[in-house]
């Protein structure tokens, strides 16, 4: 049972979106970035009040995804990738991003806040950040 509303397209645009993001970091880079779009769309806090879709979440400006700005992004979702984005809209969660609602790549160390939030943990090359339960109680 999904976590959130989608319909196919939302499904192939998360895919690509996962793809375009993470790929260098594999299946479970890929999942973990699923799960903060999937975040964002439950979140109803801080910078994602409003965004109730998935496609409002790909392309929230400002603070949406780098990844909407780049070609690859546009290339046709590959059924690896839609089958990653159909498990985090089912709900599975993956640390350290199983309530991040941020990640980004540094050139190195994570950072303990960005944006004042705090660092959850890294996977590979992507730091991902939390908020707190009080802040955005609907991520947990």
């Amino acid at each position: 049972m999904a976590v959130i509303s989608y319909n196919e397209e939302d499904v192939k645009l998360l895919a690509r979106l996962i793809r375009a993001e993470a790929e260098g970091d594999g299946e479970l880079g890929m999942l973990m970035v699923g799960n903060v779009g999937v975040n964002r769309v439950r979140a109803d806090c801080l910078d994602f009040r409003d965004i109730r879709n998935i496609r409002r979440m790909v392309f929230q400006s400002p603070g949406g995804f780098e990844a909407t700005q780049k070609g690859y992004f546009y290339q046709a979702a590959r059924q690896n990738e839609i089958n990653l984005a159909r498990r985090v809209i089912r709900g599975e969660r993956f640390h350290p991003a199983s309530t991040s609602l941020w990640f980004f790549m540094p050139s190195g160390s994570c950072p303990s806040q960005w944006y004042n939030q705090w660092n959850a943990g890294r996977y590979k090359s992507h730091c991902f950040y939390s908020p707190t339960q009080a802040n955005c109680p609907t991520v947990f």
